[in-house]
């Protein structure tokens, strides 16, 4: 019944909306709706001559992303129309909120949860410098200790080997594994714990997290992670695993990555020395000779019968990404569909960029698919990568695969979830929820 409403509310408001156009704007309406759309074309358009040139061309770039909606705005208050534009403008972000909401529909199936046993011998490793200093703010050490668990808090000041320090808990007889710190630190352990079969627990005191997201931990509240230690359900997940040149016989051993890797313009921007002291102005200073290919390798990208020549930034997740969301900046609905995710972008003009921004993932310049095993090759011998955040270079070709269920995850029984995101705005959809199940509801036939 709710989503039935809430569908026909969208259909409701979307009529508004254009009704609103129409009846104080008259013919104008036409109008108004070329200018904003050319506004939004320039706006777009700046948008890609900022990241894309630079010099005088950047500067007009500035210049047009912030003259256009301006310029947009000062037409539409010197015919009177401001108001109506602003309305109908609200209208139609209800209209399409609410769409959104009614085809969202029931919670996707979550990953199976396995009953857990209280470890004996915890070991956790904690990095006091992670996410601004959370393990201090929080008292997660302290709160471990009391749980029983051994805890190695980090030296900032002496870089040390995570992954060897796991392996000499394990030595000990640990049998359990965590990490308070970021997803780079988190895949290094995740790693050796999978190596062993020992469940491992994650702890959101990192920056931002996203395994924790996607597991459907707190990450405002790492301390309520500890509760996996004594009240907790195992998750079996998928791990991605990356390798570069020949494996071993290139020096490059089989790494863990529980987030992604990415190829091409951002990991290229990130590898640069200059990226920690001033990020912005180093991305800036970079993308331009990046985006238009005078500098970087060449990717290629293979997948089963799949060949992506060319594309600018590739991204290779430990499952797939949520279809609304290609810059990867949301969640994955599961972790153990046994799949990658990839992601390239491949943006050769003006014209495709605008098409990019203005339509994400529906743009030609997105190509996004699933495979049990990626390939990156390049026309170098090398690639700069980056794993889970982290600045490496890997000699090519570079492998990605997944294994299945490879990580078991010790969570707490009692935990937010997964954030959900709405699916794709879908109006033949919208209008036959609201139809459909209002004629189920009235006893006839909904076909």
């Amino acid at each position: 019944m709710n989503r039935r409403w809430t569908a026909r509310l969208a259909l409701v408001a979307g009529a508004a909306a254009v009704a609103v156009l129409l009846a104080f704007a008259g013919p104008g309406s036409v109008v108004l709706l070329l200018v904003g759309l050319a506004g939004t074309l320039l706006t777009a358009a700046g948008v890609w001559w900022l990241l894309s040139r630079s010099g005088w061309v950047r500067r007009l770039a500035v210049l047009l992303v912030v003259a256009a909606p301006l310029a947009v705005l000062a037409l539409y208050a010197a015919s009177g129309l401001l108001w109506v534009v602003l309305l109908s403008l609200g209208l139609w972000a209800l209209a399409v909120s609410a769409g959104r909401a009614a085809l969202a529909g029931d919670d996707a199936p979550a990953m199976p949860e396995l009953a857990a046993g209280r470890a004996r011998r915890p070991f956790l490793i904690m990095n006091p410098r992670s996410g601004g200093g959370k393990v201090g703010e929080f008292h997660l050490a302290e709160r471990a200790r009391a749980l029983g668990a051994d805890v190695a808090v980090l030296d900032p000041a002496a870089p040390q080997d995570v992954a060897e320090l796991a392996r000499q808990a394990v030595r000990r007889g640990a049998d359990l594994l965590g990490v308070a710190g970021g997803d780079g630190t988190q895949a290094l352990v995740a790693g050796v714990a999978a190596e062993h079969d020992l469940p491992f627990v994650v702890i959101s005191a990192g920056t931002r997290n996203h395994f924790a997201m996607d597991l459907g931990l707190d990450r405002q509240d790492p301390a309520g992670c500890l509760e996996a230690l004594t009240d907790g359900v195992e998750l079996r997940v998928d791990l991605g695993r990356i390798s570069g040149g020949r494996g071993a016989a290139d020096g490059g051993a089989e790494r863990v990555f529980v987030n992604n890797a990415s190829f091409g313009v951002y990991a290229a921007v990130v590898q640069s020395p200059a990226y920690r002291e001033d990020k912005a102005r180093t991305t800036l200073e970079m993308l331009p000779d990046l985006l238009t290919g005078h500098t970087g390798p060449r990717l290629v990208v293979r997948a089963g019968d799949r060949r992506l020549r060319g594309p600018q930034a590739v991204l290779v997740s430990n499952n797939p990404y949520h279809g609304d969301d290609p810059a990867g900046l949301g969640h994955r609905d599961r972790l153990d569909t046994g799949r990658l995710g990839v992601l390239a972008v491949e943006v050769r003009s003006t014209s495709e960029a605008t098409e990019l921004l203005l339509l994400g993932g529906r743009s030609h310049g997105l190509t996004a698919f699933a495979a049990r095993e990626v390939v990156v090759d390049a026309d170098a011998p090398t690639v700069p990568v980056g794993v889970d955040g982290e600045a490496l270079t890997l000699p090519t070709p570079v492998r990605c695969r997944i294994e299945p269920g490879a990580l078991r995850v010790r969570v707490p029984r009692h935990r937010p979830g997964a954030p959900r995101v709405a699916p794709a705005m879908n109006w033949r959809e919208v209008r036959r929820l609201a139809l459909t199940m209002g004629r189920t509801a009235a006893g006839r036939d909904p076909t």
